[in-house]
């Protein structure tokens, strides 16, 4: 086996680790990347040990690898013969390590490429899906693309308000409750009619009704002509301003505002609406988190934010968000109402003050 020529050294090596039978697969493909190389890059193997190789009457005992020293050490070189045929300097040694010719007795495998980040305008959050299941909702900026999208669902969370506003809204003003009551007895006494009296709540709750859709309509038409008609305009260009999109397996399902002011240092969150299909998921709780992460990161002092709604779950999401509340205004004034009497005795509207301190002026 020892031989002459180009494998005589390298024979030597495999004679060697053929006791050594987790070196048999090693020394095979060493031989074989060797007789694969061309005759012009043929390589010289260098077997150099730090120990004489065993007599050949020991070989034929088998040789436990534990039980070697750890001295010897078996290092093999592939030199090129031939520099002047390879780019760069002809004193130029090429080494291989054994680490990149085969893979490791262990068998692991190559470690697999990093994920790659989602860019920095789009954030991940996960929210609860059906069954309990964490589902990703990503939350990123606005494209025109959207626009269609973006509207509808604004409108739509606009016009529930409409029997929000009528109905339980008449919950939060005794005032007007005893008003009505009162009508009613007027009712009675005046007609005697037990019908007719029953009839006057009715009419009065539809009136209530009427011009709730009557002004909450004309709001929404402003709105709609105003900064949601242009959102890329209102929202993406001034500094200062921006407007997300919640995206849900590939469906915009909410959406968000915000619109700094350089007079206070503050931001407004504005037309947070999330589709009805996919509430209690807690997007509205990341889309909100994304107004204070903008905020925190343009050095802005504090977050406001201003609510109608009459549902306690929304004042709750503002609360959970670290919201404080400041104060209600009430008979608040929507643009398109008239300030008539019969108005104001069917609708009302309470606006709530929150705000959020991040930092001291």
């Amino acid at each position: 086996m020892g031989g002459d020529g180009e494998f005589g050294r390298l024979g030597n090596a495999v004679l060697f680790n053929l006791c050594q039978p987790q070196r048999v697969q090693h020394s095979l493909r060493v031989v074989a990347a060797a007789a694969t190389l061309p005759k012009t890059h043929r390589a010289r193997h260098q077997t150099r040990l730090f120990r004489p190789l065993p007599p050949p009457q020991s070989l034929s005992r088998p040789v436990c690898m534990h039980c070697l020293s750890p001295k010897m050490v078996c290092e093999t070189k592939i030199v090129a013969e031939d520099h002047d045929t390879i780019p760069g300097s002809k004193k130029d040694t090429v080494i291989v390590s054994s680490s990149q010719m085969w893979p490791s007795l262990s068998g692991g495998s190559a470690p697999s490429p990093a994920p790659p980040m989602p860019p920095p305008s789009a954030a991940a959050a996960e929210v609860a899906g059906e069954d309990g299941k964490k589902e990703h909702v990503c939350i990123r900026e606005f494209h025109p693309a959207e626009q269609d999208t973006v509207r509808r669902i604004f409108y739509d969370g606009i016009m529930e308000r409409i029997p929000n506003t009528a109905f339980r809204g008449l919950k939060q003003q005794p005032f007007t409750q005893l008003m009505y009551v009162l009508l009613a007895l007027l009712c009675f006494l005046l007609t005697r009619c037990l019908l007719l009296t029953c009839f006057v709540p009715v009419f009065l709750l539809a009136m209530r009704y009427y011009y709730s859709r009557k002004v909450i309509l004309t709001y929404l038409e402003c709105a709609l002509h105003t900064d949601m008609a242009d959102i890329e305009q209102y929202y993406m260009k001034p500094p200062g301003s921006c407007f997300w999109v919640a995206v849900l397996d590939g469906n915009v399902v909410g959406i968000v505002a915000a619109r700094g002011s350089e007079d206070d240092n503050t931001v407004e969150l504005r037309r947070m609406s999330v589709d009805s299909r996919y509430r209690g998921k807690g997007i509205a709780k990341a889309l909100g988190r994304k107004v204070l992460e903008f905020a925190m990161l343009n050095n802005y002092s504090s977050v406001v934010l201003g609510t109608t709604a009459v549902k306690v779950a929304a004042h709750k999401l503002y609360e959970s968000l670290g919201f404080k509340h400041m104060g209600v205004v009430e008979h608040y004034v929507l643009p398109g109402m008239t300030h008539s009497l019969v108005e104001k005795m069917f609708f009302q509207l309470r606006y709530h003050r929150y705000r959020l301190q991040l930092r001291e002026e």
